[in-house]
């Protein structure tokens, strides 16, 4: 009796597994690749006066040119490259920092859009002016007390010979 129960509840469950089975499959519909219309600028934020790589996808439309325009660095043309859309520029190097929107133009009429943010941020040209320290160059307090740590071990070591070798007469 108990392995026919086991066989109608395990036939059970297959059953309502094998509906929503076949209802998934009915309902789902299926994934295309290369579906979506995206842009992209990496490094971002980017620096003015760096090079950034734009990488994007038109849909089905990656096998031809697209256009990506933006107050940050003007007009480029993306080309074709294993599956998506890619080029490069460089962003002015007197370009002012802020947000700046980079549109996408696709031959296929579609279109995407992202953010570019410049930094425009001065370069130091040496570290900043904080004082000597121990060990700057010349002949600092860290070079002396270098000479003086030295001259005391040297001193107790001296000292610590002599009474050995004293103390055996």
């Amino acid at each position: 009796m108990r392995g026919l129960v086991s066989r109608r509840a395990l036939s059970a469950v297959l059953s309502v597994l094998g509906l929503v089975a076949a209802f998934v499959l009915m309902t789902v519909s299926p994934a295309r690749a290369g579906e979506t219309v995206f842009v992209e600028v990496t490094p971002n934020p980017a620096q003015a006066g760096t090079r950034v790589n734009i990488r994007a996808s038109c849909d089905n439309a990656n096998n031809r040119q697209a256009e990506v325009n933006s107050d940050a660095f003007g007009r480029v043309m993306l080309r074709p490259d294993n599956g998506f859309l890619t080029g490069a520029v460089t962003i002015p190097g007197n370009k002012q920092g802020g947000d700046f929107q980079v549109d996408l133009r696709c031959s296929n009429g579609k279109t995407a859009s992202t953010v570019l943010t410049v930094l425009n941020m001065a370069q130091p040209s040496k570290g900043p002016a904080t004082g000597g320290g121990g060990t700057a160059g010349g002949r600092g307090a860290g070079s002396l007390l270098l000479v003086g740590g030295l001259v005391a071990v040297a001193v107790v070591a001296g000292v610590g010979a002599r009474r050995r070798t004293g103390s055996r007469f």
